[in-house]
């Protein structure tokens, strides 16, 4: 409980304080959640290059950011492709029989964690000027869907959603989850105006669906590696991908939905 609240309100204060807190936090979450993501792996013995796949996860992180920033053109952006083509050269000089593992799940790494979190940093500016307002309404959010899903699931849950990934998780849950979601979406748009009625909406339904299946992803991910939680870094509420597997799952489709509405 205790490592909750002061979570909490670390990661609210990161967020409202600055952009360059905003920065850091979630620059943390991206190397963590990168380690975090390679430690797993190493289980079922796969060597992902854990030092090119945070130079390059990092990179990406810092690139969106610092463009978004305009502080950089979008053209350095292509520094990432002589990066990628390194994660293939180094695995020359590694003394490991299992090339292919080891660079996808170096590069799944990537694609998985630290591309979402360069992702949303096209959602916290709004354009090119920092705003804590959407970054705030979507942690709310997430933990609206989770929180609804919860009660409504401990209270009606009769109907399993998905029993061979995730045997506790009910449609009465879910339809819990979203109809709480959404009226907090509703809310937020009545004091976080950055972002219009119709787009809080969107956000709204994007994390009450898309969500839900972040977290099955994350637990079918754990499930083949036969752990229980992604790390232990948090202790009672698990690891990285464990607290923010949802967050990572929707950020691509809310840059999606914004960009394109």
């Amino acid at each position: 409980m205790i490592v909750g609240v002061l979570g909490a309100a670390l990661f609210v204060g990161g967020i409202l304080a600055s952009e360059w807190s905003y920065f850091i936090l979630f620059a943390g979450l991206t190397i963590l959640g990168l380690l975090e993501f390679y430690r797993l792996v190493g289980t079922q013995g796969a060597k992902p290059n854990k030092t090119i796949g945070v130079i390059l996860g990092v990179f990406l992180y810092t690139a969106f950011f610092l463009i978004e920033k305009e502080i950089i053109a979008p053209e350095l952006l292509y520094l990432a492709l002589p990066l990628l083509a390194l994660v293939f050269v180094l695995e020359l000089y590694r003394k490991h029989n299992q090339p292919f593992t080891n660079i996808a799940f170096t590069l799944l790494g990537v694609l998985y964690i630290a591309l979402p979190f360069g992702l949303l940093h096209k959602v916290a500016y709004q354009p090119h000027v920092y705003s804590w307002q959407p970054i705030l309404g979507l942690m709310l959010l997430i933990w609206a869907a989770d929180t609804g899903a919860y009660i409504a699931g401990k209270n009606f849950g009769k109907h399993k959603l998905f029993p061979r990934i995730s045997p506790g998780k009910t449609w009465e849950g879910w339809v819990g989850g979203m109809l709480l979601t959404i009226a907090v979406a509703y809310g937020l748009a009545l004091y976080f105006q950055d972002l219009a009625l119709y787009q809080w909406i969107g956000i709204g339904v994007i994390v009450a669906v898309f969500g839900v299946l972040g977290d099955l992803v994350e637990s079918m991910l754990k499930r083949s590696l036969d752990v229980k939680d992604s790390g232990t870094l948090l202790p009672g509420h698990g690891g990285i991908l464990d607290r923010f597997d949802s967050l990572i799952m929707v950020i691509p489709f809310i840059v999606a939905f914004l960009q394109i509405f």
